[in-house]
C-alpha cells in the first residue's frame, strides 16, 4: 500500500521525441551514407555552451564518420575506440547539435540515434518545466525537425552514469595526478585513522613529498570542481 502511495506522489516526467531526416546534422548523414547506424552513449557539459558527446558507431569505420563529421563546422570529433563491430567517437560541440539545444532549453537527451537516414531524438522534460514551450523553442531552433509524440514516464533517468563520471575525469586530470591520486587513495592515504602518510605514498611512487603534494592538491582541486562547478553556476545565475 505505502508502495503505492509513493508512486502515486511521484512527478511524472514528460518524453517528447522529434524526428530530424535533414543531412546537415552528422548523427543523420553518417547513418544516410554510410548505412549504419550512430547512437548517443553520454553527454557530459563542458563550460561555455561546449558538450563532449559520445556516441557509438555500428557497420561502419569510424574514420569515414569522423570525415563526414570534420565537414559540420561546429563539431569536433575524435575516435576513443575501436572494435569489430564498430567504435566510440567524441564529439565536442556548442552549437548547430540538436541534443545540445534541448539541453539548453532544459531537456535531457535520452535518445540520439541515427540508422539509415532517419534520426530520432527523445528527451525528458523535468516536471517543473512545461513541455510545450520546450517542444515550441526547440522547433523555433531547429526548424528541420519534426515533432512526433510526448509522452509520460515515471522516472527521470540520471544525467551522467558513472562511466560519463570517469571519463570527464579522465580528460580533466594529468597522467601524474591520476597516478598519484590512485596510489593515495589505494594506500590508504584517505582511510581514519590514515594507513599511510603522504611521504610514504611519495616514496612507494618515486617522487618528492613536495611534488607529491602538489600533484594530490591539483588532483583533488579538481575533483571537487567537478562536484560543485555546476552548483556554482546555478547559484550565480
Amino acid at each position: 500500500m505505502n508502495d503505492t502511495r509513493n508512486r502515486d506522489r511521484t512527478p511524472r516526467v514528460r518524453e517528447i521525441e522529434f524526428e530530424i531526416t535533414a543531412p546537415a546534422y552528422p548523427f543523420v548523414r553518417a547513418s544516410a551514407e554510410l548505412e549504419c547506424r550512430v547512437e548517443l552513449v553520454e553527454m557530459i557539459p563542458r563550460g561555455n555552451g561546449c558538450y563532449a558527446e559520445f556516441f557509438t558507431v555500428a557497420e561502419a569505420k569510424p574514420s569515414r564518420v569522423a570525415d563526414l563529421a570534420d565537414d559540420h563546422e561546429s563539431a569536433d570529433v575524435r575516435s576513443l575506440r575501436e572494435h569489430e563491430s564498430g567504435a566510440l567517437l567524441e564529439f565536442l560541440v556548442a552549437e548547430d547539435c540538436p541534443a545540445v539545444e534541448l539541453a539548453e532549453l532544459g531537456a535531457l537527451p535520452r535518445t540520439v540515434r541515427g540508422s539509415d537516414g532517419d534520426g530520432r531524438i527523445v528527451a525528458e522534460v523535468p516536471p517543473r518545466d512545461d513541455a510545450g514551450e520546450i517542444t515550441d523553442a526547440f522547433l523555433e531552433r531547429v526548424p528541420e525537425a519534426t515533432f512526433v509524440a510526448k509522452r509520460e514516464t515515471d522516472a527521470l533517468t540520471t544525467p551522467f552514469s558513472r562511466t560519463a563520471f570517469r571519463q570527464e575525469l579522465r580528460a580533466r586530470l594529468t597522467d601524474r595526478q591520476r597516478e598519484v591520486l590512485e596510489a593515495a587513495f589505494e594506500a590508504g592515504y584517505y582511510d581514519w585513522p590514515r594507513e599511510c602518510s603522504g611521504e610514504d605514498v611519495a616514496a612507494e611512487l618515486g617522487i618528492a613529498s613536495p611534488t607529491f603534494s602538489q600533484h594530490i592538491h591539483a588532483a583533488e582541486r579538481k575533483l571537487l570542481a567537478m562536484a560543485f562547478a555546476d552548483r556554482a553556476d546555478d547559484e550565480a545565475n
